[in-house]
């Protein structure tokens, strides 16, 4: 079978001929029709992400697919059934043996393009917003990096919880693709001053950041006293210091948050969530922005709209037809 591999850490994809996978106990075996891309598979590739797979590694965190095989003591899955994973690997590859524990079934009008754009990007603003940040109806939310995979699920779904929704991001193109979505309110992270923007709309009650550096800290000298701060990644490159005098004197809540590691500590907090996310999408509430898809061999090409930022929410790209 053919796959998208890296074989040494800061070097482009090249495409390898590699053995199927046979599934093991426990797993099905997919052929692979779609790979979400994600700022994480960049990291993997610099080797500056927090998990550092052995070379040579198959590329692709998200997936959706068919199952053509399953191991012994499957019991959940068929072959013949659509899925979509979260593997953190493999996507990239025609075929992926994966655990039954992180597929999920795709409903049938969902189409395998919205299903390799829709775990990680709404799971991680679903989980972070509504687990972590117990954000609530009529609270103002801040997103930051709103243009990109998951800050755009992030103001699409802060605006379906009933926030007021503030989305930061670079250029009035990306801004008009957050308005869209449903922002009540933009802000040029080119042009303008966060901090004062965001105090003169009233301040943030929820901070949704996966950017980091100087916008985190205007962000967080824009707070209200008692906001929630959400972490949960660094795209400018800096990790911010937080200045501990800051956080007392408005009682600010830093709150952790590494969507994946809940695969292997509370599986459950993953699967309530994408219950209600699918509810949301059958209902029409939710719509995957899938800005660019491109086949296989231009991997590296969808690898490099990401890293250069010209993206607007999910890339996929196409594994198989």
């Amino acid at each position: 079978m053919r796959a998208m591999q890296l074989t040494a850490l800061d070097t482009p994809l090249s495409m390898q001929e590699i053995e199927k996978p046979t599934p093991a106990a426990g797993q099905v075996l997919v052929k692979v029709e779609t790979c979400g891309l994600n700022f994480g598979d960049l990291l993997i590739i610099k080797g500056t992400y927090q998990e550092k797979p052995p070379l040579p590694y198959t590329l692709g965190m998200e997936l959706a697919g068919t199952i053509t095989e399953v191991g012994d003591g499957v019991t959940r899955f068929k072959p013949g059934q659509r899925i979509a994973a979260f593997t953190g690997f493999g996507g990239l590859g025609e075929y992926v043996a994966v655990s039954q524990d992180v597929c999920v079934p795709i409903p049938d009008q969902m189409s395998a393009t919205d299903a390799a754009a829709f775990l990680i990007a709404y799971g991680t603003s679903h989980v972070g917003l509504d687990y972590k940040a117990r954000l609530q109806p009529g609270e103002r939310l801040l997103v930051l990096g709103a243009s990109g995979g998951v800050g755009l699920t992030a103001v699409e779904l802060g605006k379906l919880m009933g926030a007021e929704v503030i989305a930061c991001a670079r250029g009035a193109e990306k801004l008009a693709v957050c308005k869209e979505v449903g922002a009540d309110h933009l802000v040029n992270s080119e042009t303008d001053d966060i901090r004062e923007v965001v105090k003169a709309l009233g301040g943030a009650d929820v901070v949704y950041d996966p950017v980091g550096g100087d916008q985190f800290k205007a962000a967080m000298r824009a707070c209200n006293p008692e906001a929630r701060l959400l972490p949960l990644g660094f795209a400018s490159g800096e990790i911010p210091q937080i200045p501990a005098n800051i956080l007392l004197v408005k009682n600010l809540h830093v709150l952790g948050f590494y969507w994946g590691g809940y695969a292997r500590v509370n599986p459950k907090v993953l699967t309530d969530s994408f219950q209600q996310l699918f509810t949301w999408y059958m209902q029409g509430k939710l719509k995957p922005h899938v800005s660019h898809e491109l086949p296989l061999e231009q991997a590296n090409e969808a690898l490099d709209l990401l890293r250069t930022r010209k993206a607007t929410g999910k890339v996929v790209v196409r594994v198989t037809e």
